[in-house]
């Protein structure tokens, strides 16, 4: 069952990182507030909800999300997490001046905390504190410059030139270190089971894993996830505004297909 906990932490990880803000501040609200709930799903059963907080004062943005999830293979698995994101929206994308995430569940919790200066990180703190493994590819300080955390990630994007999904997205989780590149694939009309309020359409990406640091080579799910051609995002845009958040993503895994989908949002 080893295989299985390390094989959803990477999905959830790689879910909660598929956009990023390419535009300028002054398309983004100067003050409001977003509720969005998304569903998460892996072989076609939902393994339950995560729900995200967003709220605008200016440039300055505070995120927090929270999610349990739980899965029945031959006994029952329950985790839960939370993550919470504080940042300044910039003409070049959102600029992360803090992250949290922890989690619980299968006897195991733990907790990230980044600290960025600048767009670069200036302090990770893991609890518990663990040592690097020796055939764990290093990160590098370079590598931690002007890179952009999974939460401000997940929810910031806007067009740039022809597509949304035209950009390639340097991400840090506080472990792993790796490169999201999109590509434009189609778009597509927004589904009647959509929340009410949007409109599409929808610009679907095609979305390539490159990792570049902190995890080992050797990896199942690093391994297929860097190799796989099949990762999609489909991003909608907000009404009355430049802004683009996923409505769907998708995600091959060694144990089947995981997807979160957009299940109700709120805008102020």
């Amino acid at each position: 069952m080893r295989r299985f906990s390390v094989a959803l932490t990477g999905v959830l990880l790689l879910l909660s990182s598929l956009a990023r803000d390419a535009g300028a501040a002054e398309s983004f609200p100067a003050q409001g507030r977003i509720v969005a709930s998304y569903d998460v799903a892996l072989a076609g059963f939902s393994l339950g909800e995560f729900r995200l907080k967003v709220r605008f004062q200016g440039p300055s943005y505070q995120m927090k999300g929270d999610g349990s999830f739980s899965l029945f293979l031959g006994r029952a698995y329950k985790s839960e997490g939370r993550a919470a994101s504080t940042g300044q929206l910039k003409k070049l994308g959102p600029e992360s001046t803090s992250f949290m995430v922890s989690y619980e569940g299968g006897g195991k919790e733990e907790e990230r905390r980044i600290s960025f200066n600048g767009g670069d990180v200036s302090d990770v703190t893991i609890i518990p504190a663990k040592k690097p493994g020796k055939r764990r590819v290093p990160v590098t300080q370079q590598q931690l410059e002007d890179v952009v955390d999974p939460l401000s990630a997940a929810f910031f994007h806007m067009q740039a030139g022809n597509s949304a999904c035209d950009d390639t997205m340097p991400v840090f989780d506080g472990r792993l270190r790796y490169d999201l590149v999109l590509a434009p694939k189609r778009v597509d009309g927004l589904p009647s089971e959509a929340p009410r309020g949007l409109s599409g359409p929808m610009q679907v990406c095609a979305v390539k894993f490159v990792p570049v640091g902190g995890h080992k080579p050797d990896n199942p799910v690093i391994k297929y996830l860097s190799t796989t051609d099949r990762i999609e995002a489909r991003l909608v845009r907000l009404p009355e505004t430049d802004l683009y958040v996923p409505y769907w993503v998708g995600v091959p895994t060694i144990l089947g297909s995981a997807a979160i989908t957009l299940t109700e949002i709120e805008i102020e």
